[in-house]
C-alpha cells in the first residue's frame, strides 16, 4: 500500500468529499530511512490526511482552494521528533528503559524470543518495576542489577505481573503471536480512525475566515481546541492543529510529570494548569469547554469518566463538540485498561522481533522512530477535522477514537520493504527551524506538509506548563 492509497482509504472511511483528494500531491517511495516497514508511507499518509482536512475546512469557511504537497522523506524525518534546546539534545530515555533478556518466552514456546521491554521514563514507573523485581527503588539501581533480576523471569509472566501492578513491561512477540492475542481480535472491528456520532445537536456556527487578495487566513483560524494529552501522540495532534491556525489550549495537571518532548510538542499552544479534582479549576474548565470546538484527551480509558468528562457527558455540556480520545490498545478487550507507550506497543505487536530478523540483529530492534505515536497524533488531528466537517453537514456531537495498537496494525497493512535497511540514515539538514521558547532557543523539525497558500506555522512559542491562564485568547 502506497502513501497515496492509504490517504485515499482514510479519506473514504471518514466519508469526506472525494474530490478533495485531488488537492494532495505526494512524492517519494520507501525506504526513506532504515526499516523493513513502510514507515515513510505511513508518515506521509497521516500527515497528508491532516493537512488535506484542514484545507477542506478552510474552503468550507469561505477560504481559498489550495493544494498540499508532502514529500515522503521529509514526512518520515518529521516523525523522528528530534530537537535541541540551546544547542543541546535532551536525554529522552531513562537509563533503565529498554530491552532485557528473560529466562524463557512463556508457555507458547516464546518464538518471539525471551525478551521484554520496560518503560521507566517516569520515576513512579521505574520504582514500580524495581519493587516488582525486588530491587532497591530510586535512581541508584543499575541496569546490570535489573538485567540480572529480569533473567529469572519468564517473559510473559513478567508482563502479566507488571500489568497487575501498573508497571510498564511488554513481552517481545512475533507477529503471529500478536495475531493470536485476544486484544488483536478486539481491534479487528475498529477503523484506523473511528468516527462516531454520539448525540444530537445542531451544526456549530464556525467563524468565517477573513481573507484578502494579499493574504489568506489559515484554515483553522478561530477554531478552539481544548487539549488534555501527555507524552507524544496527543501533543502532536494538538501541535498539528495549531500549525493550521487553531487556538489550542493545552491543560496539564500540576501534580503529573512530563517528559522533555513537551518542549517540542508545545509549539503554537497556550499552556495552562488545571487540577480537575478542585472545584475552582473544574468551574474554569467548564467555561472554556463551553466554547470549544474540539476536546482532545489522551488519558487511560475511564480516567476522565471518573471525573465526569466521558464523551457522553462532554457532549451534554457542549452540544456539537468533537471529542477525540487516544488509547494504547483500544477501549475494548482484555487490554483496554493497561497503560501503554509506543515502544511497548511496538514490542508487544511484533515489530521489534521483525525488525531484528530483517536486519540479522541478535536482540529486539525498535522501529527507527516512534512512528506509532507520531502517526497516531496526525491521525487524531485528521479525525478531529473530519468529524468537524461532518458536524457541519449533519449536526450532532462526535467521538473520534485512535489507538496506538490499531495504528500498528495499519502500519503492517502497508507491507514490508525487502531492502529497507539499505536506506541512508536520517539526515535533517535543511528540515529544521529555530525559534525562541520558554525553555531557550529551540531547534526542531518544521512541518513537512506544504500548503500552497497558507503555510503551516506556529505563531506562539513553546512555553512551560502553567505559563498561561485557563481561558481562551481574545479575538
Amino acid at each position: 500500500m502506497s502513501g497515496k492509497q492509504a490517504l485515499s482509504a482514510l479519506w473514504r472511511a471518514a466519508r469526506l468529499p472525494p474530490d478533495g483528494l485531488q488537492r494532495a500531491l505526494l512524492a517519494g517511495a520507501d525506504p526513506v530511512v532504515p526499516s523493513s516497514f513502510a514507515v515513510g508511507a505511513a508518515a506521509q499518509a497521516a500527515i497528508a490526511a491532516a493537512a488535506l482536512a484542514a484545507i477542506q475546512i478552510g474552503q468550507h469557511r469561505g477560504g481559498p482552494g489550495q493544494t498540499v504537497r508532502v514529500d515522503m522523506r521529509e514526512a518520515a524525518l518529521e516523525c523522528f521528533c528530534r530537537f535541541t534546546v540551546n544547542g543541546s539534545a535532551p536525554e529522552l530515555w531513562d537509563k533503565l528503559a529498554g530491552v532485557y533478556a528473560c529466562r524463557s518466552g512463556g508457555e507458547s514456546g516464546g518464538s518471539g524470543g525471551a525478551w521484554v521491554r520496560v518503560h521507566t521514563n517516569f520515576a513512579h514507573h521505574r520504582d514500580g518495576l524495581l519493587k516488582l523485581l525486588g530491587l532497591p527503588q530510586g535512581a541508584q539501581t543499575t541496569r546490570e542489577q535489573v538485567a540480572l533480576a529480569v533473567l529469572s523471569w519468564d517473559a510473559f509472566a513478567l508482563e502479566e505481573a507488571a500489568a497487575q501492578q501498573g508497571v510498564l513491561v511488554a513481552a517481545c512477540r512475533t507477529a503471529a503471536e500478536w495475531q493470536a492475542h485476544p486484544q488483536r481480535a478486539a481491534l479487528a472491528e475498529c477503523e484506523v480512525v473511528d468516527i462516531e456520532k454520539i448525540d444530537d445537536a445542531p451544526p456549530l456556527l464556525l467563524p468565517a475566515l477573513e481573507s484578502t487578495a494579499a493574504k489568506a487566513s489559515q484554515p483553522l483560524c478561530g477554531l478552539r481546541v481544548l487539549e488534555l494529552t501527555r507524552i507524544l501522540a496527543g501533543p502532536v495532534a494538538g501541535r498539528t492543529l495549531a500549525a493550521y491556525g487553531a487556538d489550542v489550549l493545552l491543560l496539564n495537571s500540576p501534580h503529573l510529570p512530563n517528559i522533555d518532548a513537551i518542549i517540542d510538542t508545545s509549539r503554537g499552544k497556550l499552556s495552562a494548569h488545571a487540577d480537575l479534582r478542585k472545584a475552582s479549576d473544574r468551574a474554569a474548565f467548564d467555561e472554556v469547554l463551553a466554547q470549544a470546538h474540539v476536546f482532545m484527551q489522551g488519558y487511560r480509558p475511564g480516567s476522565l469518566a471518573a471525573l465526569g468528562y466521558d464523551a457522553a457527558s462532554v457532549a451534554k455540556r457542549r452540544p456539537g463538540i468533537v471529542m477525540v480520545s487516544l488509547s494504547a490498545y483500544g477501549e475494548t478487550g482484555p487490554w483496554a485498561n493497561p497503560r501503554g507507550f509506543d515502544s511497548l506497543v511496538q514490542t508487544a505487536c511484533g515489530f521489534n522481533h521483525d525488525e531484528a530478523a530483517a536486519s540479522n540483529a541478535n536482540t529486539p530492534r525498535a522501529l527507527p522512530m516512534q512512528i506509532l505515536d507520531m502517526a497516531s497524533g496526525f491521525l487524531m488531528a485528521f479525525g478531529a477535522q473530519a468529524a468537524l466537517l461532518r458536524q457541519q453537514r449533519e449536526g450532532g456531537s462526535w467521538h473520534v477514537r485512535v489507538s496506538l495498537a490499531r495504528t500498528a496494525q495499519w502500519l503492517r497493512e502497508f507491507g514490508r520493504i525487502a531492502d529497507g535497511f539499505n536506506a541512508p540514515d536520517a539526515d535533517f539538514t535543511g528540515l529544521v527551524e529555530t525559534s525562541a521558547s520558554g525553555y531557550g532557543e529551540l531547534t526542531a523539525s518544521r512541518p513537512s506538509a506544504r500548503l500552497s497558500l497558507t503555510p503551516a506555522v506556529w505563531t506562539l512559542p513553546s512555553m512551560p506548563p502553567g505559563s498561561h491562564g485557563l481561558r481562551w485568547p481574545d479575538r
